[in-house]
């Protein structure tokens, strides 16, 4: 009977140690948790403390109006100003790029806008703005970005903003010629 009690105890003593090793190791979990979440939360109000700036932002396909080989259903679609986008003070974070100002921008005004990366640029590639695509009028039309009245030689997704910028989404017709743009770098 002794050695069945002794077994008993031990078996007992196994479980306990089992029992504080797993209660152990939920405190050390949750600790590690809990340090994670406040560690988010640094970082989110570091985010947060983004140094807050505005530029001001302005759409317009004018050009594929007046090029005349718009689409008649385009054209229906499209405000006869040629404005998608009136000319307004956004505000941005430190960091964003233009991609990132038109994006936000064309999402809170629901104007309806596809792009896709470009990888040989590294680079997000505009598509279309408010049903308005690259060829509609013709296979060098599409969508050119100007900054200050100059048109980067960067992409859209890798030009940061900076406070006082006045950013220009154009459609061209002729490869940004119709727009203001002399030519291309090589």
């Amino acid at each position: 009977m002794q050695g069945r009690i002794d077994r008993m105890k031990k078996i007992e003593r196994k479980w306990y140690s089992r029992k504080a090793a797993a209660v152990t190791a939920v405190c050390i979990l949750l600790l590690a948790g809990i340090m994670t979440a406040c560690g988010s939360s640094e970082e989110a109000s570091k985010e947060g403390a983004a140094k807050s700036a505005s530029c001001t932002l302005e759409v317009r396909c004018d050009t594929a109006l007046e090029s005349g080989k718009l689409d008649a259903s385009k054209r229906r679609i499209l405000p006869k100003d040629g404005v998608l986008f009136q000319s307004q003070e956004v505000t941005f974070v430190e960091g964003d790029t233009v991609y990132d100002v038109l994006q936000r921008e064309m999402k809170e005004h629901k104007i309806h806008m596809e792009s896709a990366e470009n990888p040989v640029y590294e680079s997000q590639y505009i598509e279309g703005i408010g049903n308005l695509y690259e060829f509609d009028c013709g296979d060098l039309s599409g969508w050119i970005y100007k900054v200050n009245d100059s048109f980067p030689e960067i992409g859209c997704s890798e030009y940061e903003v900076r406070e006082g910028d006045h950013i220009q989404w154009l459609y061209s017709c002729d490869l940004g010629k119709d727009v203001g743009k002399e030519g291309w770098k090589k």
